[in-house]
This record gives structure tokens, sequence and C-alpha cells, in this order.
């Protein structure tokens, strides 16, 4: 069994902040897979299903960003998977918006969730890192309400194809053939209508 972590906050009022493109991602390859109903546990809503020949389980911490690492913990202790079997999906300020990639480590740029989750297991685990650009350099100011501000119009549609790529192509990602799950991502996203 592998974990999936799609990070963002709990509530309606941050459903569409680019925060909480990890909770988008889940919950698309949710959809697309066919998994169960999400059910609470793990102080998290959960979602158990199989991609390709890989049972995976989907996991949305109710937490918050910075108590991510609580719900991480309590779904791998109880399923006795070690820190392998993790993957985590977040938004990346250092990323072109909707550019996906994918890396087994690193740093933590900020990020409160990853924050979150490296304090309890340390840095080596897997990450998709999903862009959304930054504001700007040498303009922190306008860091957390970029983080924390909605997708606008003008991006829903390659929000849309994006999360659709992930999810089309997430058994990859299960295989853990990481680089051609990237490249299938990149050239699907590139596809004219």
């Amino acid at each position: 069994m592998q974990l999936w972590v799609g990070l963002g906050n709990p509530g309606t009022q941050y459903a569409m902040h680019r925060h909480n493109v990890g909770f988008m991602a889940a919950d698309l390859i949710a959809e697309v897979h066919g998994f169960a109903p999400w059910s609470k546990k793990f102080r998290s809503l959960v979602a158990e299903g199989r991609i390709g020949r890989n049972r995976i389980l989907l996991l949305r911490p109710k937490t918050f960003m910075n108590d991510s690492g609580d719900a991480v913990q309590q779904a791998l202790k109880f399923y006795k998977l070690d820190l392998g079997a993790l993957t985590v999906f977040h938004d990346e300020l250092d990323l072109a918006p909707f550019k996906v990639k994918v890396r087994v480590g690193g740093g933590l740029a900020g990020h409160n969730g990853l924050r979150s989750i490296d304090a309890v297991f340390g840095p080596d685990f897997r990450r998709v890192r999903i862009g959304i650009g930054h504001p700007g350099p040498g303009r922190k100011d306008l860091v957390t309400p970029h983080v924390l501000g909605n997708y606008a119009k003008s991006e829903m549609e390659p929000l849309s194809d994006m999360l659709a790529a992930i999810a089309s192509e997430a058994e990859w990602l299960a295989d853990g053939d990481d680089a051609r799950f990237m490249s299938e991502v990149a050239l699907r996203q590139k596809q004219p209508d």
C-alpha cells in the first residue's frame, strides 16, 4: 500500500486557494480512479482504491497545514508503512504555474505543511510539486496573499487541465516511474483540445 497525501486547509473558504492544490489533486485522483467514498480517519479524510496494480490510500489532513505531519504519522503507523510509501502533493512557489515536478527530499521553501511532515520524518519523502508561481522576486509581502489567494478565473482552464493530467497519468507515479509521470503530464498539458 502507498499513502498519497494532498496538502491543503480544510473548509470551503479555502477550497480554491493556491495553497489547496494538493487537496484538489487528491480529489480528482479519487474521482478518476473510482476510489471508495471519503471517510474520517487519522484526523483526515481518507479514500482507498487502486491505481493499476497498486493499492493507494489518499489522505487529506483536516489539521490545517501546520499540523499535517501528525495526520501523516498516524496513517503510516496504523498501516505499518515506511517513508518509501509516502507521496505528498503540494503547492510550490518556485515552479511556474501548472508545472508538475516529482522529487524525493529537498528543502521546505517556507511551506508549513512540508515543514510539519519534515519535523516528524525528516526530508526524504517523495513530493509531487505543483507550481503556483512566485508573485515577484524580492516581494515577500506578496507571497502570503498569493499563496492564500483564490485561483483567478483565467487560471481555471489550465488548472483543470493540469489536475486532469495528474489524475490520468497517476499510474506511472504509483508504479514508481516519476520521470515518465512528469513527461506524460507535461505532454498531456500541451495537447490542443
